[in-house]
């Protein structure tokens, strides 16, 4: 995954809040190691139950998604 530019830091914050008014919470995964598996993607929780809502089952800790993954299922696609 690319690193954190500025464009990205804005993607991320305009899909906190479209996901905050679905119900959902977007959080990113807190792995530090740059060469770790899952390090710097995401994941959806349902924030009135704090259940994963969407992720990929098959990265470890459930994180595993990209900002386009998390769009697409925000958008409904």
């Amino acid at each position: 995954m690319a690193e954190d530019t500025a464009d990205t830091k804005v993607w991320e914050n305009r899909l906190r809040r479209k996901a905050a008014r679905q119900g959902l919470m977007l959080q990113k995964s807190r792995l530090r190691d740059p060469d770790a598996i899952g390090y710097g993607t995401y994941m959806l929780v349902d924030a009135s139950m704090n259940a994963v809502a969407f992720a990929d089952w098959h990265a470890p800790n459930g994180y595993g998604l990209s900002l386009d993954d998390v769009e697409d299922y925000l958008s409904g696609r």
